[in-house]
């Protein structure tokens, strides 16, 4: 009888077991679903699930006609059909024009994780600089990690300088493109990540043409580079580099690390074929990336590149200051320089 109850009571503890374990699992559940994987505050936050919680960059506007700038956009597929795409930006009196515009190639940044061509911020940058320099502007939509790791950005965006090319006979898809872009003026530009990946297009339009399409310079604003050594003068804070390091990991988990090429122009042995012939640095005084920019200026020069190369440096400011505060005296400044670079050859 004794032998009963004690087996009784054991079936019991294992129901009674099984039931808690039963009420518990939904709460068990939501805690795993919670439990971050990698917190990148400000920017982004990955969880154990695979969710990805990006905590900036994430507002959009559609497509207009701009009534301040008198700049028309719109929003492409690139190729038609395909995962990549861009808004397109032209100002209006060019529309029914025979006048032929420079391009601008604008690659958006956001450390590769944040931020969309869609972006408000972005939308209203790239009207006022059309406005300002009488040119069409491509705002590539390219792919974002942790979703889609690097190189999907770098090929995304490779996409994209094809489909200009596509245009080059007069007969692509796009009639903005075909109708009014002067293709032997096409211009790249980017900030942060963006401009690292216009120097990543640039050592890859060293390797292979693009028939019918011709590249003069290229822009990179407070250019996303680091190196696993801290140059002189650069930050050895630890929460700010650590930052850095932990990003590019994000972005390209089976990176080697800093020095990647990729990351680091300086450690790239192709850097003397960088295949554009004119290179506009921008820097800001404050922003953690800043020595990178000089640096990538030196290692440009030293490399044996044939071309011409110059750093524009604003005093007092961080990094991509121009973006959020466009009116102040330094961010006006450098969109005259960008303006006057893409036409100074006129």
């Amino acid at each position: 009888m004794h032998i009963k109850t004690q087996q009784h009571n054991g079936r019991t503890q294992n129901r009674l077991f099984s039931s808690i374990l039963i009420f518990l699992s939904p709460s068990l559940k939501n805690f795993m679903e919670t439990e971050v994987a990698n917190d990148l505050f400000p920017l982004i936050r990955i969880y154990k699930d695979g969710r990805v919680e990006r905590l900036m960059g994430t507002a959009t506007v559609s497509p207009s006609l701009d009534e301040k700038t008198s700049v028309q956009s719109k929003d492409v597929t690139i190729p038609p059909g395909s995962i990549v795409s861009a808004r397109l930006y032209i100002p209006k009196a060019a529309v029914g024009s025979p006048q032929k515009l420079p391009v601008l190639v604008y690659f958006h940044g956001g450390g590769f994780i944040i931020e969309t061509a869609w972006s408000p911020t972005y939308h209203n940058y790239l009207n006022a600089l059309v406005a300002e320099a009488n040119i069409i502007a491509i705002s590539v939509e390219y792919r974002r990690a942790p979703e889609h790791p690097l190189p999907t950005a770098y090929d995304d965006s490779w996409t994209a300088l094809k489909w200009v090319a596509s245009h080059s006979a007069g007969n692509g898809h796009e009639e903005w493109l075909n109708s009014h872009a002067n293709l032997k003026k096409v211009f790249m530009s980017g900030d942060s990540a963006g401009a690292n990946i216009v120097h990543n297009m640039g050592i890859r339009l060293g390797q292979e043409n693009l028939d019918g399409i011709e590249f003069p310079g290229v822009v990179m604003v407070h250019p996303f580079f680091w190196g696993e050594e801290p140059l002189p003068l650069e930050t050895t804070d630890p929460e700010k580099t650590s930052l850095i390091r932990d990003l590019w990991r994000v972005a390209y988990p089976t990176t080697a690390g800093c020095d990647d090429p990729l990351m680091n122009p300086a450690a790239d042995p192709r850097l003397s074929g960088l295949g554009v012939n004119r290179v506009l640095i921008c820097v800001a005084e404050k922003d953690v990336l800043r020595q990178r920019g000089w640096y990538y200026e030196e290692a440009l020069r030293e490399s044996g590149w044939s071309g011409a190369v110059e750093v524009m440096e604003a005093p007092g400011e961080d990094h991509v200051f121009h973006l959020f505060n466009p009116g102040c005296d330094n961010a006006v400044k450098m969109m005259k320089r960008l303006v006057s670079f893409m036409n100074e050859d006129e």
